[in-house]
């Protein structure tokens, strides 16, 4: 099952992470940087969702890249947060930390997907 998946639990734990900082922020930083911040970090459990859901594996992998970028695109967004003063160094660390556990995860989710387990 999609749930028992540790990467996909990291994923949600990462969208729910930016969602509590993000929603303490200004109106301004909430409308510009919090808002990319937010989407790409919910873009990762989602697109394995998706690619979870889809019946072929090359589908699977396709989406599980697409997931892969969105955990770049949030690394970034993380950094600007942190070098904006937006976030603390902890909560820039807890995220860093959680985003790459998921990028190792992540890679190794890929690389299995369609092997017999």
């Amino acid at each position: 099952m999609l749930e028992d998946l540790r990467v996909y639990k990291i994923a949600m734990e990462i969208g729910e992470s930016v969602y509590a900082i993000t929603i303490e922020w200004d109106f301004f930083n909430q409308k510009g940087l919090g808002d990319q911040f937010l989407r790409a970090a919910d873009s990762i459990a989602l697109n394995i969702a998706e690619g979870y859901g889809r019946y072929h594996y090359k589908e699977n992998k396709n989406f599980c890249w697409y997931a892969r970028g969105s955990l770049c695109e949030t690394k970034t967004a993380n950094q600007k947060a942190y070098n904006r003063k937006l976030i603390s160094k902890e909560e820039y660390e807890s995220i860093l930390s959680k985003l790459l556990e998921c990028h190792l995860l992540l890679n190794s989710y890929i690389k299995n997907i369609g092997k017999v387990q």
